[in-house]
């Protein structure tokens, strides 16, 4: 199976795909696109890069019910257009991601995160590890 992204892993790359599924579905029947336009890959990257910065790291809980906003205002709003006309519609075409979607918002947002819990810290670390 192929990965969804080349840089984040576990958690966090399930809860890319799950906003990628959500793309997809949102950019198909609102911009009448096969494939993500250019505007909605753009979104997806920038997506991305948060999840890959987030300080809670593997233990994020969903943007909605996050302490650190970490997204920019036009983003946030774009994101948010996408995830109330996807999440609804997600159901039947991604029933797993859409039901540990729903499981994981149910959770309570874990404690401030220590320094160095994002993903980006990890890989840099390992990088270090690999070139000592």
């Amino acid at each position: 199976m192929k990965k969804a992204s080349d840089i984040l892993v576990g958690a966090l790359e399930t809860e890319f795909k799950t906003v990628k599924a959500m793309m997809e579905i949102y950019c198909k029947q609102q911009h009448g696109s096969k494939t993500l336009c250019q505007s909605c890959a753009a979104l997806l990257t920038y997506a991305e890069t948060k999840l890959d910065r987030c300080p809670y790291g593997e233990s994020k809980p969903t943007c909605n019910k996050c302490p650190i906003h970490c997204y920019k205002p036009e983003q946030k709003q774009q994101m948010k257009a996408v995830m109330r006309y996807a999440g609804p519609r997600m159901l039947l075409p991604h029933p797993i991601l859409s039901i540990r979607h729903l499981i994981h918002e149910r959770r309570d947002v874990p404690s401030k995160p220590e320094a160095g819990s994002s993903n980006r810290a990890r890989r840099k670390a390992k990088r270090e590890d690999k070139l000592n």
